[in-house]
């Protein structure tokens, strides 16, 4: 196993008090791009449900293809019924039995992936690209461990529940990496805020960006199966860093979870460069279960906060809630991923 960083451990390892059923779907790793340290892992090489964060891969061979010249930015792809009957969330693609089936410009597949996490698009983009989404899903597959994914397996486009369907926290790290190492022409997608056609329009799910200092992508995803996924990416001081946490219990724990761990990250960069700048040496070792709310950092005593934990934009501020549970399996309620099996 590789070594963890050990001042990095002692203030941001994920302790062994959380409940059996988040223990199980629970897998966490920050790594460097640049360098490929890994600075913290958990269960990073434990089979785990992608769910949506699936849609990366399908993404990184729509990149490959428009690099090939198989397709270019304005090319039309037009919707099987087999896609338009694909269950939320969903672009909402039409394929009538008679008349003309929807079709949309492959920049707009790409940002409703990005933005929306359109299974029908997913699926219509495998149809196009592989002539069915079963030979797309072992391409992507084949894919994957040339990229050195070498314990994952797709068995769709779209990262709907599927038994075969697995990946881990370190290997949805590298796909985050390739992403923005072989695409940095196409990596500022991560970013887009929002995504409309028609009457409809959606909002990134990552809500992170614009909130977290450096964060600029990539993936959120969520089934009932999977928990709350994110695979997030921050560029700070030359820095690049990579957070993947799966099996959150909750959208906002998870995305607690990646901002405090993508600011332990920059803490121990400051740490090496200022060795007597932090003192961290002294705190438990445990994960922090946490909510987003407005108002002022709180904490109750059973989940003490380091010192100065976060320098977060936009007055983002962390409430301890410990624990913050929903139940098994279920959708925690919030806003728009409380409805559907796959809402991000």
């Amino acid at each position: 196993m590789r070594m963890i960083v050990s001042a990095f451990l002692a203030l941001f390892a994920l302790g062994l008090a959380a409940p059996a059923s988040a223990q199980d779907r629970y897998s966490a790793i920050v790594m460097d791009a640049r360098t490929n340290e890994v600075l913290l892992e958990d269960q990073a090489d434990a089979a785990r449900f992608p769910a949506s964060l699936t849609k990366m891969m399908t993404l990184y061979m729509l990149f490959e293809a428009l690099e090939r010249g198989d397709i270019s930015m304005d090319t039309r792809l037009t919707a099987s019924r087999n896609a338009s009957r694909q269950p939320p969330s969903r672009l909402g693609l039409r394929c009538p039995r008679r008349g003309a089936c929807d079709s949309i410009t492959v920049d707009q597949a790409i940002r409703a992936l990005v933005v929306q996490s359109a299974n029908d698009v997913a699926t219509m983009v495998a149809e196009r690209l592989g002539g069915s989404e079963a030979r797309f899903a072992s391409s992507m597959t084949t894919r994957a461990r040339e990229l050195g994914m070498s314990d994952t397996r797709f068995a769709n486009a779209s990262g709907l529940p599927d038994t075969r369907h697995r990946t881990t926290a370190r290997d949805m790290a590298t796909l985050a990496q390739a992403l923005w190492r072989d695409f940095p022409e196409h990596y500022h997608v991560f970013q887009t805020p929002s995504f409309a056609w028609r009457r409809g329009s959606g909002r990134n799910h990552n809500r992170l960006l614009g909130q977290v200092d450096g964060v600029d992508g990539i993936k959120t995803g969520y089934t009932r199966a999977s928990g709350f996924n994110l695979a997030t990416m921050a560029e700070r001081h030359g820095h690049r860093v990579i957070v993947v946490v799966l099996g959150g219990e909750t959208s906002a724990a998870r995305d607690a979870q990646v901002a405090y761990l993508v600011e332990g990250a920059y803490q121990e960069y400051a740490r090496r460069d200022d060795p007597n700048g932090a003192q961290f040496a002294s705190m438990p070792t445990r994960r922090l279960d946490v909510q987003l709310a407005p108002g002022t950092l709180q904490a109750n005593a059973a989940t003490p906060l380091p010192p100065s934990p976060y320098q977060l934009s936009q007055g983002m501020v962390i409430e301890t809630l410990s624990p913050v549970r929903a139940p098994i399996d279920e959708p925690s309620g919030q806003g728009d991923e409380a409805t559907t099996e796959e809402m991000e």
